[in-house]
């Protein structure tokens, strides 16, 4: 049974006629008695009685007709559905991105993504890069936003945004005093770090290589899971740490924290997707929105 059969079979029934019924459907009135005819014989089950010149429903007809026009209904909704996706009219993305970025720089951006496309359902969930990284490639995030680099020939990183490090101490600390740092003096500091598998922990392990400084060699004092926990633990006056511009520029500007003197290397985020899943058009407008190259 086609979809086709049943358009014609309803047409038919509603009209009484075969002859007024090819010509609502643009067919001839040989090929709607055929698709009638076939639809019976495959089924065995008469749908008509021809009466004169006239063709009408018979009992069996007029049971299959309720289900013929709600099963018409409900192909015609999926069509809508698939022309709604496809003009994102509607549609869903699944989003994860690490901490700095999901905190402070996809927000604007996904608020602009919604205005766009407001029948885009929107879900975000927060890791780290490791995490983030093996949910696109199991598939439970369409895309994931980075911060470090991952090596996976089964994944596809672009960068679609910068940062820059800062190594942030309390305003009361030695450094926020310290009119120019060198690299040799970081390994006399206490530090708190975050967790391995951290975006931001590995930039400044990445930083700290381009100047010349073991990360193993450092003092680290606590290891925390989030940047608001490391932020915290160094505003207590005792400790170093490294971390984002967009975490710490706030504390700064509000003298709560002070940066020390110390040009660091920028550090890119990526956009993170499988290479080989299909991109939704809700994707692709949203990895055009976020980096044009993307």
């Amino acid at each position: 049974m086609t979809l086709e059969q049943l358009r014609v079979f309803v047409a038919v029934a509603e009209r009484g006629h075969l002859t007024q019924a090819a010509d609502a459907l643009a067919l001839t009135p040989s090929a709607v008695s055929a698709s009638i005819r076939a639809l019976e014989e495959r089924y065995d089950t008469p749908l008509f009685d021809r009466v004169g010149r006239r063709i009408e429903l018979n009992g069996a007809g007029r049971l299959f007709l309720d289900e013929a026009r709600a099963t018409l209904a409900r192909a015609g909704a999926a069509e809508r559905a698939l022309a709604e996706l496809a003009g994102l009219q509607r549609g869903a993305l699944a989003l994860q991105a690490s901490q700095t970025i999901a905190s402070y720089w996809l927000p604007p951006l996904l608020v602009r993504f919604r205005q766009a496309y407001p029948h885009v359902a929107v879900r975000l969930e927060v890791g780290n890069t490791v995490s983030v990284a093996d949910a696109v490639r199991a598939g439970a995030a369409d895309m994931g936003f980075i911060e470090g680099e991952v090596a996976d020939d089964a994944l596809e990183a672009v960068p679609v945004g910068a940062d820059s490090m800062a190594v942030v101490v309390a305003p009361g600390h030695p450094w926020a005093r310290k009119r120019a740092m060198k690299a040799a003096d970081l390994a006399s500091g206490e530090w708190v770090v975050r967790e391995p598998g951290s975006g931001t922990r590995s930039a400044f392990e990445a930083m700290l290589a381009q100047l010349g400084v073991a990360p193993a060699g450092l003092t680290v004092a606590l290891t925390l899971p989030s940047n608001e926990a490391v932020r915290a633990a160094v505003m207590t006056g005792r400790y170093a740490a490294g971390l984002s511009e967009l975490v710490a520029a706030p504390y700064v500007a509000a003298g709560l924290l002070a940066r020390a003197r110390l040009q660091l290397p920028p550090r890119p985020f990526y956009l993170l997707r499988h290479r080989e899943r299909h991109r939704s058009k809700a994707a692709l407008a949203l990895a055009q929105l976020v980096g044009p190259a993307a």
